[in-house]
C-alpha cells in the first residue's frame, strides 16, 4: 500500500511539474548580451546591452550596477516595447547609491 502511495505521488508530482514548464512554456527566444558600461559619476552609470526576442514579443529586463565589492547599488526596471526585429541595442541610465564598477541586465523575462 505504502509503494503505491509513494507511486501516485511521485506521478502527481511529476504532472504539475509538466503543466508548470511543459510544452506550452517558451522562452520567446530570449537572449541578453552585455555590451558595455560607461559610469557617469558617483550617483549613474549607463549600461549597455544587446536584446534578441521573437519579433512582436515585448519583454522587460532588470538591469543592475554592481560597485567593486559586488554589492547592487543601482537597479531598474525597463520595458521593451515589441518591435519587429530580433535584436536592438538598449542603453539604459541607472541611479546608484554610490560609485559602480560594472552594470550588466540582471535577467529579462516575457510578461
Amino acid at each position: 500500500m505504502l509503494a503505491i502511495l509513494a507511486a501516485v505521488a511521485i506521478v502527481v508530482t511529476f504532472g504539475v511539474w509538466v503543466v508548470w514548464a511543459g510544452p506550452g512554456q517558451t522562452d520567446h527566444g530570449l537572449d541578453t548580451d552585455d555590451i558595455g558600461y560607461q559610469v557617469l559619476s558617483d550617483h549613474a552609470t549607463v549600461v549597455r546591452s544587446q536584446v534578441s526576442v521573437d519579433p512582436g514579443t515585448r519583454a522587460e529586463c532588470a538591469v543592475q550596477v554592481l560597485d567593486k565589492s559586488y554589492t547592487i547599488v543601482g537597479w531598474k526596471v525597463i520595458d521593451l516595447p515589441a518591435v519587429e526585429q530580433r535584436s536592438r541595442t538598449v542603453s539604459t541610465e541607472v541611479r546608484t547609491t554610490t560609485r559602480g564598477v560594472t552594470g550588466l541586465i540582471h535577467d529579462c523575462w516575457v510578461p
